[in-house]
């Protein structure tokens, strides 16, 4: 059984290194011509239409995501569904850019000549530069492989990996390109806790009609009681006028109670904490969390145009999947 497992482990690294070393030359590439086809992309005024077969059009449909969620508009064309109809996708606009390795495949080579007809300008990405693909596209961006990582050099392993590395550095490229902002990323991603982060505010997350307050000269007894009413672990301290004096929370009653005060003498102003941490309504609610996890305590005080608006506890973020 060890060897078994010893075995599985060399292969697994061959693996890895023989892509990694293949990744490593990659920065070779991006050269005068590579520069050209990115900046028809950047320049395109429709969308970045990928097409390409088997595992290239894997590679094709990620390309396609990435592009979308960081700026720039992109479908996938599947180059065998094109010529049955799907070539009516491609706009007068778009650039169209095949993904593949041999650049030989019979899809390409049947679907490219119609492409070329309509007008659009091609992109290629492939690993063999006299291909058809790379001999008929109108920018070529020359991926050289040595080897496959299968140990039969056939099954799409090295690269597909280096096709992806390419795709993600076009895409990163275009998205710098356009001044693409964490703001932007999270309209695109509304729908996970990752866009959550980027857009999702205060004001989104905390109970506006739960807000505990006590005046300074409140009794604990009563202070205590609002605490536990409203179920937030702390009550903030107002004064007259409704400003901010502080804020009482478990941990300074437990303290309280620790070090032998008399609760029937003692007022609010007496225990709580000033300068309670405070955050307004419009920020982000994950720099509440930030803000928590930095001083180790559970809820924040929100302001309004520095007014008083409640307390946001960390359950609130929490329950929004943020973290």
């Amino acid at each position: 059984m060890k060897n078994i497992v010893e075995n599985l482990k060399k292969y697994a690294l061959e693996t890895i290194q023989v892509e990694a070393r293949a990744v490593d030359a990659l920065p070779e590439i991006v050269d005068e011509g590579f520069g050209k086809a990115v900046e028809v992309m950047a320049m395109c005024k429709g969308r970045i239409v990928v097409s390409g077969v088997g595992k290239s059009a894997i590679i094709a449909q990620k390309m396609v995501a990435t592009l979308n969620s960081t700026g720039t508009c992109a479908l996938f064309m599947h180059s065998a569904d094109a010529v049955h109809g799907d070539m009516g996708m491609v706009g007068g606009d778009d650039v169209v850019l095949f993904i593949s390795k041999s650049g030989d495949t019979d899809e390409i080579k049947r679907l490219l000549p119609f492409i070329k007809k309509m007008g659009n300008p091609v992109i290629s990405i492939v690993s063999k530069r006299d291909s058809y693909l790379g001999t008929h596209s109108d920018y070529l961006i020359y991926v050289p492989m040595e080897r496959e990582a299968c140990p039969n050099n056939l099954a799409p392993t090295t690269s597909t990996t280096l096709h992806l590395v390419v795709c993600d550095a076009i895409a990163m490229a275009l998205s710098r390109y356009r001044n693409f902002t964490p703001e932007d990323f999270g309209r695109f991603h509304p729908g996970g806790s990752l866009g959550k982060r980027l857009y999702m505010r205060v004001e989104d997350v905390f109970d506006k009609t739960n807000k505990p307050w006590v005046s300074e000269d409140e009794t604990i007894k009563n202070a205590i009681i609002t605490i536990s009413s409203h179920r937030l672990g702390a009550t903030v301290v107002l004064g007259p006028d409704g400003s901010l004096k502080g804020i009482i929370t478990d941990g300074d009653v437990r303290r309280m109670i620790e070090n032998g005060k008399d609760i029937n003498t003692l007022r609010a102003g007496d225990i709580m904490s000033r300068s309670p941490k405070t955050i307004d309504l419009s920020a982000l609610a994950v720099d509440a969390l930030r803000l928590m996890e930095a001083n180790k305590i559970t809820s924040v005080v929100v302001l309004s145009e520095g007014k008083y608006a409640g307390l946001i506890h960390i359950h609130d973020i929490m329950r929004e999947g943020i973290q």
